[in-house]
C-alpha cells in the first residue's frame, strides 16, 4: 500500500542523509551534505508557506521524498501562465529496491491523485526535472503528464511536464 507522511527531520534525518547522499540522487538534486545540513534543510520545508516536505512509503516502510509546493509562489511561477492553485512536484526515490519501471507508476500516479485530492480546486500539476533525466521522462506520459517546454533555471535546464484534472481522472486514472 502506497502512503505519505510529512517528513520529519529528527527521525527521518540519518535516511534522509543517506538519500541525498546518493550519487544518483545527488547527481539530480545537487544537495548532498552532512546530517545537519539535510536536518535544516527538511526544517526549512517544513517552515515554508508555499511548500511542505512529504516521506513516500510502501507498506509503511519509506522509500522517497516529495516537495509539494504552489507553483505560483515558486521559482517555477515565472516560467508559466500558472492558474491558482496549480500544485507543483519535486521527487527523489531514494531506496534502491523500490526504483524501477515496475513502481514508477504506482508511486507517480498515488502523488499526482493526492495532490489533485488534497486541494479539490487545484486543477493541474507541474513538474520541472532536468532535461536529462531521461529514466523519468518515460514514466511521465503515461502517468498523465506531457511536455510544456523546457526552459533554464539559473542551475539546471530543465522539462515543465504537466498533468490535467480532468484528463488525470478521466483518461489515466490510478
Amino acid at each position: 500500500m502506497l502512503s505519505f507522511r510529512i517528513a520529519d527531520p529528527v527521525s527521518d534525518a540519518e535516511r534522509f542523509t543517506r538519500w541525498m547522499n546518493d550519487p544518483r540522487v545527488e547527481y539530480f538534486w545537487e544537495q548532498s551534505g552532512s546530517l545537519e545540513v539535510q536536518i535544516a534543510y527538511l526544517e526549512r520545508q517544513l517552515t515554508s508557506k508555499h511548500a511542505f516536505p512529504l516521506i513516500g512509503c510502501f507498506d509503511d516502510r519509506p522509500f522517497s521524498y516529495f516537495e509539494i509546493y504552489w507553483a505560483a509562489e515558486d521559482r517555477i511561477g515565472r516560467h508559466y501562465s500558472w492558474q491558482p492553485f496549480d500544485r507543483g512536484l519535486h521527487l527523489l526515490v531514494g531506496e534502491q529496491q523500490w526504483r524501477g519501471a515496475h513502481y514508477v507508476q504506482s508511486w507517480l500516479r498515488g502523488v499526482t491523485h493526492y495532490l489533485l485530492l488534497n486541494e479539490p480546486r487545484t486543477q493541474r500539476t507541474v513538474l520541472e526535472p532536468r532535461t536529462d533525466n531521461q529514466r523519468l521522462f518515460r514514466h511521465l506520459e503515461p502517468a498523465g503528464y506531457r511536455t510544456i517546454k523546457e526552459f533554464d533555471f539559473p542551475h539546471k535546464r530543465s522539462r515543465m511536464v504537466m498533468a490535467d484534472r480532468h484528463h488525470f481522472f478521466t483518461e489515466v486514472g490510478l
